[in-house]
């Protein structure tokens, strides 16, 4: 799984209240927050991927694998309630996980990475998609999300490099990150212009995901981790907007990975498309050097 796509319709609501009362642009510490936090993913991805903990999170509990195992959609916040504040921002931070009966690593990545089909996958929140380019070991593409909630007309487009790795035969994660993320002033209208990175209303300063994916049980099992930064909530105004932002969270990540389990179901596609944009066999490495 690439990106966290529906779960920007949750994050971008934390800025809607703010964004009508002013613009914003992002900070060094604001920035300074989230590379930081992206550096503490990296080390718990490392622990996986290194056999220090669990390599799915849903294994660190049996009640938690065993409601995956019965086709539930299983989300939790990361840390805390799944946001908490950072200087002149708000950090988000999920993380769920599915069960595809039947599915290999091989069709996943077929769907994952028809980059340009994205749109009709993960509709209605992306509303355009195409891949920019694609080698054995990167891959770039672009993608606008749209979506109005309140009284706000939300619209981004973000241009991501993408990592994966296989571990084994059976195993492996990929680490998708948005390298420019780009408001779109007046989407859909006469007039409408990209304003520069790092300004505007800050809906979404940053977005990351890391996804790891393991074959067994006669399917593959899909974890999706999201990370995301966005501008802060005023404070006469948290008390209303948290709670609405957590239930759209649980509900954004849920539609993503049951859109994700639903394409790779339903996918028709010849596993020949892999050739053009396939996951490198190579040995375990740092989550930091799978996202660079």
């Amino acid at each position: 799984m690439k990106t966290s796509q529906t779960f920007i319709a949750a994050i971008v609501v934390t800025a809607c209240a703010a964004a009508m009362a002013r613009a914003a642009e992002l900070q060094p510490a604001t920035l300074a927050a989230w590379a930081a936090y992206v550096k503490e993913a990296d080390s718990r991805m490392e622990e996986r991927v290194a056999g220090r903990r669990p390599f799915l999170w849903m294994d660190e509990s049996p009640d938690r694998a065993a409601r995956v195992r019965r086709g539930e959609v299983v989300i939790a916040p990361v840390v805390g309630h799944g946001s908490h504040g950072v200087p002149n921002g708000l950090l988000h931070s999920w993380i769920g996980t599915v069960f595809i009966p039947g599915a290999t690593i091989a069709e996943l990545s077929a769907v994952v990475h028809d980059y340009d089909d994205y749109w009709r996958i993960y509709r209605p929140v992306v509303a355009s998609s195409r891949t920019l380019a694609c080698t054995d070991t990167r891959q770039e593409f672009q993608m606008v999300w749209q979506r109005k909630i309140l009284f706000v007309s939300a619209a981004m487009r973000g241009r991501y490099q993408a990592h994966d790795v296989r571990l084994d035969a059976r195993r492996g994660y990929s680490v998708a990150e948005a390298v420019e993320v780009r408001e779109i002033d007046g989407y859909g209208h006469v007039g409408e212009r990209l304003l520069p990175p790092d300004t505007g209303n800050g809906f979404i300063w940053r977005i990351r995901s890391m996804a790891r994916f393991e074959e067994r049980d006669g399917g593959l099992y899909l974890e999706l981790e999201a990370l995301a930064l966005t501008r802060d909530i005023p404070a006469s105004l948290a008390w209303m907007v948290k709670p609405v932002v957590n239930h759209l969270s649980v509900d954004s990540l849920t539609a993503t990975l049951v859109q994700t389990r639903d394409a790779v179901v339903s996918s028709q596609r010849s596993l020949d498309t892999l050739a053009s944009c396939p996951i490198p066999a190579r040995g375990p490495q740092t989550a930091k050097a799978a996202g660079e």
